[in-house]
């Protein structure tokens, strides 16, 4: 089963090695040199120089050459992880057995995107590890392999990523010899339980301290560190915002917004309801207790 693999972020390069290491037949890869739109973006050209493997950068999946490319190494199939574009149904009818992508969600529950900072951010807690047969629209193709994944009070996008991460490459090792061996199987998405979520934009990282602390605790925990941060502006100034934890314990006669305590360490604002503690933020601000943000 030749394979053709495209993508351009940690979870690309941490599955390609996947693929390499149960010496998958994968005669090339596409990535890309750099991404905007990626914060986990990662150069997978490293992997193929290593194993000898075909491989080329591309701007556009959809564009002549790279069709071109993709028919002359004639696939089975391909497989699409961690690629923020959508792909052609010229690519996708290209491989006889199909495009596989990736989702980490429950599909046909909440496709589009930003699956694990908005999952946080909602305060969900369950998400899902979905490998799919593509179609043209996103996220909406038969299922070859799902499985769920509690959502813990103490994630935060990193450890969700590491954690679906892990899952998936289970998931590899068991659908690749099926595929290999044609014994898979397809199960189609009711797309009546299907809904779609939507592009982050920067004014949803930002905090507004008379959102209740648990809500601004999920945002924080949603984009921090592989992804943007929460922030809040200070004198003009962002603040980004990396660690918190909910305060529950506080007089209710306080405005939210005011500051309550602060040190080289913390600092405790009130909010629409309790507090929240910032444990890390950047960079690190002392203020005087009583003022306002």
């Amino acid at each position: 089963m030749k394979i053709i693999f495209i993508g351009c972020v940690k979870f690309s390069y941490t599955a390609l090695k996947e693929l390499v290491s149960q010496k998958a037949d994968i005669v090339g890869v596409i990535g890309s040199e750099s991404s905007s739109i990626n914060s986990d973006y990662q150069d997978i050209a490293p992997i193929c120089t290593s194993n000898k493997i075909p491989f080329i950068y591309s701007k556009n999946i959809n564009d002549e050459d790279t069709v071109n490319w993709i028919n002359k190494l004639n696939p089975d199939i391909i497989f699409c992880f961690g690629w923020s574009r959508l792909i052609s149904k010229k690519v996708l009818l290209i491989p006889p057995m199909g495009v596989v992508g990736y989702h980490p969600s429950v599909l046909p529950e909440n496709r589009g995107r930003h699956p694990i900072i908005w999952t946080l951010a909602l305060g969900l807690s369950e998400i899902g590890s979905t490998f799919f047969f593509m179609q043209e629209e996103a996220d909406n193709g038969d299922i070859l392999s799902q499985k769920k994944i509690k959502v813990l009070d103490n994630d935060n996008a990193m450890t969700l990523y590491q954690k679906l991460t892990k899952v998936s490459l289970i998931q590899i090792r068991e659908f690749l010899p099926k595929l290999i061996n044609n014994n898979f199987e397809k199960i189609p998405q009711d797309n009546t339980k299907s809904n779609k979520w939507r592009k982050r934009s920067a004014k949803d990282g930002l905090i507004d301290w008379r959102m209740a602390a648990e809500n601004i605790h999920n945002l924080v925990r949603a984009l921090t560190k592989p992804y943007v941060g929460a922030e809040f502006l200070y004198l003009d100034q962002s603040i980004k915002v990396w660690a918190t934890e909910i305060i529950y314990e506080v007089e209710k006669n306080i405005e939210p917004g005011k500051v309550i305590s602060s040190n080289q360490n913390f600092l405790i604002i009130k909010t629409g309801s309790h507090a929240i503690k910032i444990n890390k933020m950047e960079p690190q601000l002392v203020l005087e207790e009583g003022i306002y943000l």
